[in-house]
């Protein structure tokens, strides 16, 4: 009885503890939310209940915001360097998972360790290199960079998930006839799609919430989404329901990419864990 009880208690204890988190975490989302469709009066003031009002979306998208051409430059650069740094990183991953290189393990840890590199330690590097050539202020700069970023951890990843697909399905298909390229394109990427598809979701976030380099390398032409966020100023302070619905427009994507391969996304991550 008294075991019963403690794991009762327990239970209670730890369902306690999750439903804090996850208010501490909900709690300023509801809030962005909530001021997206006030006002600027109302939202210094705590109104469970206003008139909500759908202005906010379209005035930062006017004049001298325009977060339309803010919202594209970061939809290019994101999806762009998606689409190099996944067949890139699953070539490379595939190298390393299948084959014995000279000097493999210095490489990974040599990968593995550029995450570590704290960015403002060689953004001044980037900086000096993509003035002389003309990259400054430049969605390609942009790209480039966040491939430098994404790929280690791309590259990682995907080799977790190759690791996990059976090397005998693939001996058996050579023994049958099948190319090396043969075997990759109708065995590993078919069994490695849920994990190519986890590394490019991450890949995704992470090119779309990157700030520090954007913050220094674009002044104009190729400002992205998370440094049009600090343009929402004026004399009276910051624009507290234009920045939440800025936000709400930078969030979304991200919301829906997760309710749209979430099945897909859990089955990646239970894939490359597995050994």
């Amino acid at each position: 009885m008294i075991g019963r009880r403690r794991k009762q208690v327990m239970n209670a204890v730890q369902l306690a503890l999750i439903l804090i988190a996850i208010l501490i975490m909900l709690v300023p989302i509801a809030w962005i939310f909530m001021a997206a469709f006030k006002n600027h009066i109302d939202v210094f003031q705590l109104k469970l209940f206003f008139t909500p009002t759908l202005e906010n979306f379209g005035t930062v998208f006017e004049p001298p915001f325009f977060l339309g051409h803010k919202l594209m430059n970061s939809t290019i650069v994101a999806f762009v360097t998606v689409v190099f740094a996944i067949p890139i990183a699953t070539m490379a991953a595939y190298s390393f998972s299948r084959f014995r290189l000279t000097g493999e393990t210095t490489m990974l840890v040599v990968i593995l360790a550029t995450q570590f590199v704290p960015a403002v330690v060689i953004i001044l590097p980037f900086f000096v290199m993509f003035r002389d050539i003309g990259l400054l202020d430049t969605r390609i700069g942009l790209i480039l960079v966040n491939l430098a970023i994404v790929m280690p951890f791309a590259i990682w990843m995907i080799k977790g998930f190759i690791d996990g697909i059976p090397l005998d399905t693939e001996e058996a298909a050579m023994v049958d006839g099948s190319s090396r390229l043969q075997v990759i394109r109708n065995i590993v990427l078919p069994m490695a799609a849920p994990g190519l598809l986890t590394a490019g979701i991450f890949c995704f976030i992470i090119a779309w919430n990157e700030f520090l380099f954007a913050l220094i390398l674009t002044n104009k032409d190729a400002v992205t989404l998370p440094i049009g966020l600090a343009l929402f100023k004026a004399e009276e302070g910051d624009l507290w329901n234009l920045l939440s619905a800025a936000g709400i427009i930078i969030m979304l994507p991200m919301f829906v990419l997760a309710l749209i391969i979430r099945k897909y996304f859990v089955q990646g991550m239970t894939m490359g864990a597995v050994r």
